[in-house]
């Protein structure tokens, strides 16, 4: 495992922040780059304007025109969370803007592979389409739109993922990323231009007369899709984001939401009254992404408009089942790609640039978060292959802040043209597929970019803290004031701080967590560090810990009490 090393982040000046908050929020609110308490006052009204994006007024005419002439809209969503609740939120908001000839298709990974294909194309063409609504992909789908236009077919697409130097043939596109685009913000999730494109659609139906004797519906309501979807995708929290994702937990925690959310919530068992983003990341986003890695993404898209809590509770449960049973594949391949990473002698002081990995029985499904696994454990971007038939296979990428992982690619396929056989993503996390035989070609020559490209200053796994904490800051009000300060999460990541601790206890929970009791300046604290290297822990040898971790909450039979969730444990010597 790469060793982690942790810096103290350089205070910025927050004399000029006029803030209403402890000392410490203020100095971490600055670190993280606020200038204003503007751009922490996330209400509604200062959402970024839909009017910016590019190609939203030809989209709103597209879908107008379509509901006046009762043409047959198939919405084409993507198969992990964010699609899912790009799917949903269309359909729910189109359903309440009085559109009723509409319906919904996700591919399914293992046969159709991802995106608007021609396949894609001509089953929607039998499910009785006319107008096409891509949501969370299409910006990449040449061939599949091409096909669309040719059938007669009028195609929308809406996307967020980074397009390439050819766009698609489509009667309208509204992506943030494309080139000409205006709007601010260009880290909107799937979701999160679905329901830009629904505000602006609302708007624009009003302005034509549509709800002079009927009332225009409130979208505001749909916020927690908005949010779930936002958090789950992992894209960077800016102001407008976390705007979204604050006013979706907001009607999350007063038991104004989906159906289908309030089960995620409960097979999770959360707390709704206190949800906080990384619960929508870490519990509520699995289970929901389980169905389309092992199965088939409709059974979430279904959860999410569902309007009986009964039913919805039976949706969740059986993703939660999924979820098991993903959990289970994963640690199997993990194990596999430890074994195989093992045998080629990869140590920390002899790691490629970049880690591609195949088997030939490993799970399309779940191949994506394998290659997390092991870029967390590495450190350096991660390729974990699985077989696509037909003497293919494809990829689940994951990078390293700094590493922009689709625009390596794009320079890997120029290096070796035709190889690469289609890509697409972010700067974090992409796809692609190629033939088998050239496995062994794709990771020479991405490792000869990365060298090329990649200062091996950014392959050192360095972990910023916001520094130690005084014994009076374990405090249960500093814990609840950082923790509804958020939301916190990419981009705009939660406060983590560091230090030494005497080590009064400790036991595992849960077969591989460890309970500790620390003590700082006399005063004891509840600790717990997840996941623990079981051949080392507990160890009643080690009397002090250094600890990098975040300060929490901990509820037990209605009590509450302060806790730190260690991310990295070291022993220290006394």
């Amino acid at each position: 495992m790469t060793p982690i090393q942790v810096k103290t982040r350089i205070p910025v000046d927050c004399g000029f922040l006029n803030l209403s908050c402890s000392a410490l929020l203020k100095q971490l609110y600055a670190n993280r780059g606020i200038n204003s308490a503007l751009e922490l006052d996330n209400s509604t009204r200062n959402l970024l304007a839909a009017s910016q994006l590019k190609g939203i007024n030809e989209a709103c005419e597209l879908l107008y025109q379509a509901l006046l002439s009762s043409q047959k809209i198939i919405v084409v969503g993507d198969f992990d969370a964010d699609g899912a609740t790009s799917t949903a939120l269309s359909i729910l908001a189109l359903r309440a803007l009085g559109f009723s000839n509409i319906d919904y298709l996700i591919p399914n990974r293992f046969d159709y592979g991802y995106g608007l294909s021609p396949e894609i194309v001509d089953l929607a063409i039998e499910k009785g389409a006319q107008v096409l609504m891509t949501v969370d992909n299409g910006i990449s789908s040449i061939p599949g739109v091409k096909h669309a236009k040719d059938k007669g077919l009028q195609v929308l697409v809406t996307d967020h993922h980074l397009p390439g130097e050819e766009i698609p043939a489509a009667d309208a596109i509204v992506n943030p990323n494309q080139c000409g685009c205006d709007f601010p913000s260009k880290n909107l999730a799937g979701v999160g231009v679905a329901f830009y494109i629904m505000l602006a659609l609302r708007s624009f139906m009003n302005n034509k007369g549509y709800f002079e004797n009927i009332k225009a519906p409130n979208l505001a309501s749909l916020l927690d899709i908005v949010a779930l979807g936002t958090v789950a995708d992992v894209v960077t929290l800016d102001s407008n984001n976390r705007t979204l994702v604050q006013q979706g937990l907001a009607r999350i925690r007063a038991g104004v939401c989906r159906p289908g959310i309030s089960a995620l919530i409960s097979v999770a068992k959360r707390n709704q009254a206190q949800l906080v983003a990384s619960d929508l990341g870490f519990s509520l986003g699995p289970r929901l992404n389980a169905a389309g890695r092992l199965d088939e993404m409709s059974c979430g898209v279904e959860l999410l408009l569902c309007e009986n809590p009964e039913r919805a509770n039976i949706i969740a449960n059986e993703l939660d089942a999924l979820n098991q049973s993903r959990r289970e594949i994963e640690q199997g391949m993990q194990d596999e790609a430890l074994k195989t990473l093992a045998g080629l002698t990869v140590d920390e002081n002899n790691i490629p640039h970049a880690i591609c990995l195949f088997e030939a029985d490993w799970h399309q499904g779940v191949i994506g978060l394998v290659a997390s696994r092991i870029k967390e454990r590495y450190y350096r971007p991660t390729f974990a292959f699985a077989k696509a038939g037909n003497g293919q296979i494809k990829a689940s990428a994951r990078s390293i802040p700094g590493v922009h992982i689709r625009d390596m690619l794009d320079l890997v396929d120029k290096k070796i043209p035709n190889v690469i056989l289609k890509f697409g993503g972010h700067a974090m996390a992409a796809g692609l597929s190629l033939k088998e035989l050239d496995f062994k070609l794709f990771e020479k020559t991405l490792n000869e970019v990365l060298n090329e490209q990649v200062d091996s200053e950014l392959l050192n796994n360095v972990i910023l803290s916001d520094g130690q904490l005084n014994s009076s800051q374990f405090s249960l009000e500093q814990a609840l004031e950082l923790r509804d300060a958020g939301p916190w999460g990419q981009g705009f990541p939660a406060p983590l701080f560091d230090g030494s601790f005497k080590l009064l206890q400790q036991r595992l929970v849960g077969a591989k967590h460890l309970k500790m009791t620390v003590e700082i300046d006399g005063k004891a604290v509840d600790a717990i560090a997840f996941n623990v290297d079981l051949d080392f822990w507990p160890n009643p040898l080690v009397k002090k810990v250094y600890c990098a971790y975040r300060l929490d909450i901990n509820e037990f039979r209605g009590n509450r009490t302060v806790q730190i969730i260690v991310e990295l444990l070291q022993p220290e010597t006394p």
